[in-house]
């Protein structure tokens, strides 16, 4: 195919429109697909905000495959990495008669460990029947699987607390000292991708590999010529995460349960290393208490009360006692050298994470039920990662449907140090003012009022008796779900799914199966899920999706806008919670015949100076206060799918 334009191919009778039946051709896709095609053929930065129905997916593969460039393909979730690799690459690769190798890369926690999952068989130390019977399934499927991907055991969740017990980390895994090296599922996986053409990845195992090539071992980019992000507002918070330094009560845990589970098998006379992980145990325990009991995200204090002062000394000397116990035992096996040499990097990381932070960068912590973490987090990405690209001569591609606010990329450009990149803004081709109404409500209280969440049931009840269900209902906590659920139950004759019950895409599929349900979900429902078709009818969002205000990371950096002369709220408060509610928005209309309603419940939306910003930036759709109207909208709109399905 060398030579033919990648517009040929999405055009009215090009290859595409043969293929696939019903194929629209559509000019902004060719537009996305021409404007890669000379980004890739100059080596240069392109970023694309590609409105949803724009077909993006084949917008940036036909040009990649046309190039025939050794090229990476990086999606923000694992569900569009599937579709990717399963579905839309497949369709490419047979319309261009192509004989690129395409493979799909999951981090190491998506592969079965063999090691793991025999050392903890016969460690046998669980609480309770559950994880044994997990375990067992995991032990017979390991016999059959080819490529050890966790995927394919759809009968145990992602995630279940059994796959750390059956999957490697970076700490824990023994490489080529492992028994097991030569069947390892991720170095299979990694040996594929490193003779592959196109490499299927996600963000994080992106970054990851970054962060090991900054060191000398990074294995997948230096031989890639192209670099596509899929997804790419997810980058920001993804990359601040890999430039992080962070210490988990988790890795200590992990450290003193191997050690433990390794001496057994190993050292079963030294009975140190028992009574040492069984010391750092309750050292890791009593730090988390020290943290005090409240599951918070905080900055690191600037004073330490006694408690806190004292657990972090205690850790501090039960590690060192570990690592004296641990390097002696090293000599008896490969798994305790792992452990000895762990132990070491875990007080070198602990004391980092403990002392004074360097200069831009946030020092907080986190605690959950049972745990904690403490993170170095740098408040400026755009210098690392604006490095990173300067250094290799490759083209690079952001793409996503959510990159602008009021149409413009300012936030994105500044937040990933994008400076020198083309951008390219295409509307989706879908007729949001026929397809889709806003409604907002008159009447609701202030956001931060105690029955808030309340009247939102209240104001979104007959909506969705009017929709029949057919409803997501996203909140901006996990406080206000809960709430929302409990005074949801029994109101209606509709099946009510809540997040947090089962598996995400179970929770989806059983929606779609449905077809009158409503689903009431939190974050991770605002982004990557896709329901066509009548099952959805209507979004409901509670409030405006600002950050907390007590988020460590977001008053570091209002601190520092401010100290550059900013405006913090309106540089980078709103734009946020502008690209979160047009993801939130954006699960509505996923097909040309889709149709709906979209409520949004919070009165700053039009109560406000700002509201206009959000309207702004959301698809042109009709607008309404009345619900009466509403209702004669999903009236016709109704009407209008029976007369067709008649």
């Amino acid at each position: 195919m060398d030579g033919y334009k990648s517009v040929k191919v999405l055009e009215q009778d090009g290859l595409l429109s043969q293929a696939i039946k019903g194929f629209t051709p559509r000019d902004a896709q060719q537009q996305m697909a021409d404007a890669i095609e000379k980004t890739i053929a100059q080596n240069g930065q392109l970023i694309v905000e590609a409105g949803t129905g724009t077909g993006k997916t084949f917008g940036y593969l036909v040009p990649i495959f046309l190039s025939q460039k050794k090229t990476i393909i990086s999606t923000g979730t694992k569900n569009l990495q599937d579709q990717l690799f399963f579905n839309d690459i497949p369709v490419i690769k047979k319309i261009l008669s192509s004989a690129l190798n395409v493979v799909l890369l999951k981090g190491r926690a998506n592969y079965l460990c063999i090691q793991r999952l025999k050392r903890n068989q016969e460690d046998g130390r669980f609480v309770s029947r559950q994880l044994v019977s997990e375990l067992v399934t995991i032990s017979e499927w390991s016999s059959t699987t080819q490529t050890g991907d966790i995927a394919e055991l759809d009968s145990i969740p992602e995630d279940s607390s059994i796959w750390p017990y059956a999957t490697s980390t970076v700490d824990n895994c023994l490489n080529q000292d492992c028994a097991f090296y030569k069947d390892c599922f991720v170095v299979k996986a990694r040996q594929q991708a490193l003779t592959a053409d196109i490499v299927v990845v996600n963000h994080h195992l992106f970054f990851a590999d970054m962060a090991l090539q900054e060191e000398g071992f990074g294995e997948l980019l230096p031989g890639a010529d192209v670099v596509v992000f899929d997804e790419a507002h997810h980058l920001p918070e993804i990359a601040a995460h890999f430039f992080s330094t962070a210490l988990t009560s988790r890795q200590l845990l992990e450290l003193a349960r191997d050690s433990e589970a390794e001496a057994l098998e190993s050292a079963g006379d030294m009975k140190q290393i028992v009574e040492e992980s069984a010391h750092l145990h309750r050292m890791a325990l009593a730090m988390r208490t020290a943290l005090g009991s409240d599951l918070r995200s905080l900055p690191w204090p600037d004073r330490l009360t006694p408690q806190l002062d004292a657990a972090i000394l205690d850790i501090k000397d039960a590690l060192k006692s570990f690592e004296v116990v641990l390097k002696e035992a090293g000599i008896r096996s490969k798994g305790l050298e792992s452990c000895w040499k762990r132990s070491g990097e875990l007080i070198e990381r602990f004391d980092m994470v403990t002392k004074t932070a360097p200069e831009n960068t946030v020092h907080w912590f986190e605690t959950h039920t049972q745990s904690f973490a403490i993170h170095l987090t740098p408040i400026i990405v755009a210098e690392y990662f604006k490095k990173f690209m300067q250094d290799r001569k490759r083209s690079w591609i952001f793409t996503s449907a959510t990159l602008t606010v009021k149409n413009n990329f300012k936030l994105f450009v500044d937040t990933m140090g994008l400076e020198k990149a083309q951008v390219l803004q295409l509307k989706s081709p879908f007729d949001y003012q026929q397809q889709a109404l806003l409604y907002a409500p008159r009447g609701m209280p202030d956001p931060h009022a105690e029955n808030y969440t309340e009247a939102v049931i209240e104001a979104a009840i007959p909506i969705l008796e009017a929709t029949q269900g057919k409803a997501f209902l996203l909140f901006t906590s996990h406080r206000a779900l809960e709430r929302a659920a409990a005074y949801l139950e029994n109101r209606l004759p509709f099946p009510l799914l809540r997040q947090g019950t089962k598996p995400k895409r179970q929770l989806v599929d059983e929606f779609k199966a449905l077809g009158n349900a409503i689903l009431l979900g939190t974050s991770s429902f605002w982004y990557g899920v896709d329901v066509r078709g009548d099952a959805l009818s209507c979004v409901i969002i509670d409030k405006l999706p600002f950050s907390s205000p007590d988020d460590p990371i977001l008053q570091a950096k209002i601190k520092l806008l401010r100290k550059q002369g900013e405006d913090p709220f309106m540089n980078y408060q709103l734009p946020n919670a502008v690209l979160i509610l047009k993801q939130g928005a954006g699960r509505l209309i996923r097909d040309v015949a889709d149709s709906g309603v979209l409520m949004i419940c919070d009165p700053r939306l039009v109560g406000n100076r700002y509201g206009e910003v959000f309207i702004q930036s959301l698809p042109n759709m009709s607008r309404t206060r009345d619900i009466d109207k509403v209702k004669a909208f999903l009236a016709d709109k109704k009407l209008a799918t029976e007369e067709v399905t008649a």
